[in-house]
């Protein structure tokens, strides 16, 4: 299957119906060149404590809207609005942002996978929500899958990305029964080809957080800097919160 690719122009029907089918699209000229290089320097002048690092590059940053108020602010404009609204609704809100790059010093990789997690403000045992965990000092938890389904991830591109720079790779279709069992997921694997999210600075990949996907190094590794944003439009049962930054 080719890349599904689309500009803001064709922002539309049939390109929520590609997210609803394939799990994924690109579209294209969400950020001016501009807006990136402003984001760019926000990101360079965040707190060293806030970032993850090897061998003194930065390569996550995983609380981003505090760290970084350019990208909450981001994460609540009319850029990003107008890619979530038409998919979650005009009052869908961000709950979550991480920053991702791969340089020479940290070109990781991550194998194939579902992202079952979402970040809340505190512990609250309720029925349905499992495997507890922390990351970054934030309680995260998995919830039903039927909950993970109705998210949307956003991940903006701040540089170039392919296959050459660890592009993230889909396989479409993959988010469409739920969680997947070790054998369900090989059968993915085994049975759909796999397809590179190719992009240029300033797109954004939309993907629904269930989409198998994964990340090899880059062959020739340059910054692959990522803003991944991912958005709800419900709140939490039962006392939960999601650890989302209010709005100002």
């Amino acid at each position: 299957m080719p890349q599904v690719t689309r500009s803001l122009a064709t922002v539309g029907p049939d390109w929520v119906q590609s997210l609803t089918v394939h799990g994924f699209t690109v579209v294209n000229e969400v950020l001016s060149p501009s807006q990136v290089s402003s984001l760019i320097d926000s990101l360079a002048a965040v707190d060293r404590s806030s970032v993850r690092r090897r061998e003194g590059e930065t390569y996550a940053i995983r609380d981003l809207f505090r760290a970084c108020p350019g990208i909450a602010a981001l994460a609540r404009g009319p850029e990003v609005h107008q890619l979530v609204a038409p998919v979650l609704g005009a009052e869908a809100f961000p709950v979550r942002g991480i920053l991702f790059d791969k340089v020479p010093e940290a070109n990781w990789s991550v194998g194939w996978h579902q992202d079952r997690t979402i970040g809340v403000k505190r512990r609250v045992d309720v029925p349905g929500f499992e495997g507890w965990s922390e990351k970054e000092g934030i309680p995260h938890v998995q919830p039903p899958a039927e909950l993970m389904a109705r998210l949307l991830t956003v991940r903006i591109h701040l540089d170039p990305c392919d296959a050459s720079n660890g592009a993230l790779r889909v396989i479409p279709g993959s988010h469409r029964t739920g969680r997947l069992s070790p054998e369900e997921r090989h059968r993915w694997l085994r049975d759909t080809p796999a397809v590179t999210c190719s992009s240029p600075a300033g797109a954004a990949l939309l993907m629904r957080p269930l989409l198998l996907h994964a990340s090899s190094p880059g062959s020739s590794p340059a910054h692959r800097r990522v803003i991944h944003l991912d958005f709800a439009a419900e709140q939490l049962p039962d006392g939960l919160q999601w650890d989302a930054v209010e709005p100002a």
